[in-house]
């Protein structure tokens, strides 16, 4: 998966996430929101491991 596939789906989940928060479904938006930013720090995460950039091991 190319990385404008990644930042599309993180977006779309994250706009999804929103327009469910404003709607009342809290819950799903939680789950919504949750998978957006475990998606956004892995993708960061992965990028900085590539570079030799914050090792934590």
């Amino acid at each position: 998966m190319s990385q404008l596939t990644k930042d599309i789906l993180i977006g779309i989940l994250f706009i999804t996430g929103l327009v469910g928060y404003i709607s009342g479904e809290f819950i799903i938006s939680s789950t919504l929101f949750f998978a957006s930013a475990i998606a956004s720090n892995v993708n960061v995460n992965r990028k900085r491991t590539k570079a030799g950039q914050f090792r934590w091991n």
